[in-house]
């Protein structure tokens, strides 16, 4: 008869044979699958034992007195609600209340810059990046020596930049947009620094 020396090492089926088998992965001991098992089985009898033992009185009490006080809180949220929705609504009106001062706005077929009271936003199909005066660090235009493409980069307080570009109808409308975006960033963008 022969014995093996060392450790009893179960095959590892190839994944010729196993479509499901992942190299460097083996298969569960059968000693292991039994006390998960067995485990699992003590986990579902333990319930079953637990409705057979008698009530703890305190505990009920404290259920209920727990039950009363979110039923409570529930009825106390609608006010609370209210209250929340009637500040929001203050603040909408604040927001859409324009401010005298330069707005600077320009879009062409897929996006938009917009700068004024509230800060810059850009808009590119669809998508908005809004950034308020106090998260900007700096803004640069940048205006091509060919071309009518007129590009605004707003680098923030948190290291990082963000550009949009917008094509102008005609390579004179570069001169006049720089010249508006530069009195909105010397009206709101030094208030906000100083």
């Amino acid at each position: 008869m022969e014995q093996r020396i060392g450790p009893i090492i179960p095959p590892v089926p190839a994944a010729g044979t196993d479509p499901g088998h992942i190299p460097g992965l083996t298969p569960p001991r059968p000693d292991e699958t039994e006390e998960v098992t067995a485990e699992a089985k003590t986990a579902t009898e333990a319930p079953e034992k637990a409705a057979d033992q008698p009530v703890d009185e305190a505990a009920e009490a404290a259920e209920a007195e727990a039950d009363t006080e979110e039923a409570e809180a529930e009825a106390e949220e609608p006010e609370k609600q209210a209250e929340d929705a009637d500040e929001d609504e203050a603040e909408d009106k604040a927001e859409d209340e324009p401010e005298d001062g330069p707005v600077f706005e320009v879009s062409d077929r897929r996006g938009s810059i917009t700068a004024g009271h509230s800060g810059v936003a850009f808009q590119l199909d669809g998508e908005n990046a809004e950034f308020s005066w106090d998260e900007i660090g700096a803004v640069e235009i940048d205006t091509p020596r060919f071309g009518r493409r007129f590009s605004v980069t707003v680098y923030t307080t948190a290291q990082r930049w963000y550009a949009a570009d917008v094509d102008a109808p005609a390579r004179g409308a570069l001169k006049e947009w720089t010249t508006k975006l530069d009195e909105v960033l010397d009206a709101y963008f030094e208030d906000a620094s100083s």
